[in-house]
């Protein structure tokens, strides 16, 4: 039934910072970007190389989303990367604060934990 995943939407509180974030930190190429004048928002269609793409919202006032405590709802976004070691790296180079490399206990494969300039929790995940 289900193909696979198309895309995740994210709200953001700083567009500009989010989307520099997105595309510069993280690589990310532009789709599509959309301001919406009677929303008052705008919308970023970015995509992963698999085709998957994160679609950037911003909007006035929008709240902040809980997080720690972690709340119900989306725990995080996860993205597969060939090697962890060398994209953490990379991000600290950026001035990205990235938790130690950790080892998934079922699968032996090895993740990695950062947040977007919001704080929404980010993954990176060895193939």
């Amino acid at each position: 039934m289900l193909n696979r995943l198309h895309h995740a939407a994210i709200i953001c509180s700083d567009y500009a910072a989010s989307k520099r974030f997105y595309t510069e930190c993280l690589g990310l190429r532009i789709v599509a970007e959309y301001y919406r004048a009677e929303r008052q928002s705008y919308k970023l269609d970015l995509a992963l190389p698999d085709g998957a793409q994160i679609e950037l919202f911003s909007f006035p006032a929008a709240p902040p989303r809980p997080s720690y405590p972690e709340a119900r709802g989306l725990r995080h976004l996860a993205f597969e990367v060939d090697d962890v070691a060398v994209c953490k790296s990379r991000l600290e180079a950026q001035g990205i604060a990235v938790e130690a490399i950790r080892i998934d206990e079922y699968t032996g494969r090895r993740f990695v934990f950062f947040a977007d300039p919001d704080e929404l929790p980010l993954e990176l995940y060895e193939a």
